[in-house]
Formats: C-alpha cells, structure tokens, sequence
C-alpha cells in the first residue's frame, strides 16, 4: 500500500512546498463564495451594490476612505458599470465583465492601493498603456484623472 505523501512537503526532498501564502489562499476562498453569489449579482445590482459596500466596510480606515470616494465617482460618473465584488475587492463591470476594481494596500501589504483596469477597459493607446495605478490618496486632480480613465474606457 502507497504511503500517504505529506502536502506540505516537495517529494522526496524533505524541503517545505512552496504553496500559495495566506493571503493568497484568502483571496481564492472569496472567489468562490463570489462565484456561488454571482448569480444573485447578475440580476440585481443592489446585491452588487451590498456586496461592494461589505468589502469596503470591512478594509482598514485608510484603504476604506480612498474606496469609498473611488466608488462614489465609479456611481456618479460611470452609472452604467455594475458594482460587485471580485477576489473579495470592489469591481465594476458591464455586460458581467469587470472593467475596473479597486484593491486596498492591506490586500496583500502593499505600500499602496491599486486602481486597475480590465481588458474590458478601452484604455488601448498604441503599443503600450497602464492597466494599473497606484493609489495613495485621491485629490481632486487624481479624481478628475480617475473620471477620464473612466469615460474613455467606457467609449
């Protein structure tokens, strides 16, 4: 009879398995429970809207003012996007495509918050454009650069 291999080491080499971290681990557990939720989403964006609104109640104070501000301009000026939640962090999506999401620093102990794009986005500019944007606190200038970002990757 096969003996039973411990998962938390490599075969035969006694060393510790390098596996997914914590946070890591977290962040798969959430997608489930998302994907199992989804459906619910899909049909009612004040479930996306419940969902989005729990996640960001439940960051850090810093993490927590910059996504509400965040999802407070994402309704004003992108009303068609749809809010739910996406590896446990604030997504907006249309035509049930994520086309940006908000992940807090504390997420995985960045030094920043990141306000990122989909490949839904329509940020395409020639060869090369950011996707991602690192965020640290949310002035009017970087509201009005977020508002931007905003129209062209809806147009």
């Amino acid at each position: 009879m096969p003996q039973k291999r411990d998962l938390k080491t490599q075969p035969g080499t006694g060393k510790a398995a390098k596996g997914f971290s914590p946070e890591e681990r977290a962040a798969m557990r959430a997608r489930a429970k998302e994907l199992k939720a989804e459906a619910r989403a899909h049909q009612s964006k004040a479930e996306g809207e419940r969902a989005v609104l729990e996640a960001i109640a439940a960051m850090p104070e810093g993490d927590r003012a910059l996504a509400e501000r965040l999802h407070a301009l994402i309704k004003a000026h992108a009303p068609t996007l749809w809010p739910r939640t996406w590896y446990g962090m604030p997504a907006y999506a249309q035509d049930g495509k994520v086309v940006c999401f908000f992940q807090s620093a504390a997420k995985f102990g960045s030094r920043y918050s990141t306000l990122g794009f989909s490949d839904a986005a329509k940020l395409d500019q020639g060869a090369l454009w950011p996707v991602a944007f690192a965020l640290q606190a949310l002035t009017p200038a970087e509201e009005q650069r977020i508002v931007a970002l905003l129209q062209q990757a809806l147009s």
